[in-house]
C-alpha cells in the first residue's frame, strides 16, 4: 500500500525585516542602534540617547554589533572626559541602555561598559544664579532672539532643557501661556511661562504653524548619517531642531561675562534658579512640586535650601549698621 502525500501549501512569511534585524547575526551597529531609539517611547529620552549613540555610530556604523568592545566604549565616551560628572554619567547611562536592550534582543552577548565607571559628583552648594545677573541677561539685545526666548521659557517655565528644546509649535498654546510636553516616564504634563516668554515668541515664531519650535541655524541635511527625523525638521524652513549641546554651548558662552568665575551657566542652572527664587519668595513645597512636576516632595530637597542669596540678605537685614536712623 502506497501513501500519497498532498503538497504542502507555501507559507508566508510572518517575521517583517525589522524581526529579522533584531535576531542578530550580522546586524550592524547603526542597525542596532537605530533599533534601539525605535524602542524609546519619551521622546526626551530618546533624543537624549540619540545624541550619546551617534558617538558610538561614528566609530562603528557599519560592525556588526557583536562585534562591540570595551575599547569601542572608551573611544565614545572620550569625548567627555573632561565633561562635570553629571555629564559623564548621563552619556555612560544611554550606552549602558543600549547594551541591556541589546542584551535582551539577544544580538549583544557582552558586556562592552564593563571598564567605565560612573563618576561620583562633587557636593555643590547654591546653584541658582543671582535675579539681578538673569535680569541683564535677559534683556540684553546682542543676544539671538532665539536664545532669549529659549532661556526666558527655561527659567519662567521651570522646566527641563530636553523637554523645553522638544517642543514643536503644535504643542503651544499661546492664549493660556502653556505647552505641552513629555516628561520623564512619557507623562502628557503641561509647562506655563509668563508675560516676558509671551511678547518674545510670536516674534520667534513669524507665523509658523508647524515644526520644532528652536531650529538650529542651517537647513538640515536630507540624507547620511547626520540627516534628523522628519519630525525634527521644519517643513516651512527646512532647518532642523536645535540641539541640546548647541543650546548648551550657547549659553555657556554668553554667560561666562556674567559668571564671576567667567566659566558660565548650564541650562538646568535656569531651572534650579527659578525653583529656588520661588522657594525664597515663600512658596510652599506643594506649590514648587506643581510648577516643577517632581513626582516625590523628596526630590525638592535641592532646591529649597536657599543658599547663597538668602544668606546675603539676612546678614544685611541682621546688620547693626543698617538699623541707625538718620537724625
Amino acid at each position: 500500500m502506497s501513501i500519497l502525500e498532498f503538497p504542502t501549501p507555501a507559507t508566508t512569511p510572518t517575521t517583517t525585516p525589522a524581526d529579522e534585524a533584531i535576531d542578530g547575526g550580522g546586524l550592524s551597529v547603526a542597525a542596532a542602534i537605530e533599533g534601539f531609539l525605535d524602542s524609546v517611547q519619551s521622546k526626551t529620552t530618546r533624543a537624549s540617547y540619540a545624541d550619546t549613540l551617534a558617538r558610538l555610530t561614528a566609530l562603528a556604523a557599519d560592525r556588526p554589533v557583536a562585534t562591540l568592545r570595551p575599547e569601542d566604549y572608551a573611544a565614545a565616551m572620550r569625548r567627555w572626559d573632561s565633561a562635570a560628572a553629571a555629564t559623564w554619567n548621563r552619556h555612560l547611562s544611554a550606552l549602558t541602555s543600549f547594551t541591556t536592550w541589546a542584551g535582551r534582543q539577544e544580538i549583544l552577548a557582552t558586556n562592552p561598559a564593563r571598564r567605565l565607571e560612573r563618576r561620583k559628583s562633587a557636593r555643590r552648594g547654591d546653584r541658582s544664579i543671582p535675579r539681578t545677573r538673569l535680569d541683564k541677561l535677559f534683556t540684553d539685545d546682542s543676544h539671538g532672539l532665539r536664545e532669549r526666548v529659549l532661556w526666558r521659557m527655561l527659567y519662567e517655565t521651570a522646566g527641563r532643557a530636553e523637554e523645553i528644546l522638544s517642543l514643536n509649535v503644535e504643542d503651544l498654546d499661546l492664549e493660556f501661556r502653556r505647552a505641552r510636553i513629555t516628561s520623564k516616564g512619557g507623562a502628557i504634563e503641561y509647562v506655563h511661562w509668563a508675560t516676558g516668554a509671551a511678547r518674545l515668541l510670536p516674534r520667534l515664531l513669524r507665523g509658523r504653524t508647524r515644526g520644532p519650535v528652536f531650529l538650529a541655524d542651517r537647513r538640515a541635511p536630507a540624507s547620511g548619517p547626520r540627516a534628523p527625523a522628519a519630525a525634527d525638521v521644519c517643513p516651512e524652513t527646512g532647518r532642523g531642531r536645535l540641539s541640546y549641546p548647541r543650546a548648551e554651548y550657547l549659553f555657556k558662552h554668553a554667560t561666562a561675562a556674567h559668571d564671576p568665575h567667567h566659566k558660565g551657566w548650564t541650562l538646568h542652572q535656569l531651572r534650579h534658579s527659578a525653583l529656588q527664587h520661588l522657594a525664597a519668595d515663600g512658596r510652599t513645597a506643594p506649590e514648587l512640586q506643581a510648577k516643577s512636576r517632581h513626582q516625590h516632595l523628596g526630590s525638592l530637597g535641592r532646591y529649597v535650601q536657599l543658599g547663597e542669596q538668602t544668606s546675603a540678605r539676612i546678614t544685611a537685614e541682621a546688620d547693626p549698621a543698617a538699623r541707625r536712623r538718620t537724625r
